[in-house]
């Protein structure tokens, strides 16, 4: 098979998915707030 990886690559490694996870998470909250924002917005009372 392949070489090991050594820790410190693997740390990396996990560090990169766990930081592209949290990005796309607070991406996808704050357009679920925006999103909430236009439909509050549109139903409110004129």
């Amino acid at each position: 098979m392949g070489e090991l990886k050594s820790n410190g690559e693997e740390w990396k490694a996990r560090g990169v998915f766990l930081r592209v996870f949290v990005y796309v998470f607070v991406t996808h909250l704050f357009a679920g707030f925006v999103w909430l924002l236009f439909y509050v917005g549109e139903h409110a009372p004129k």
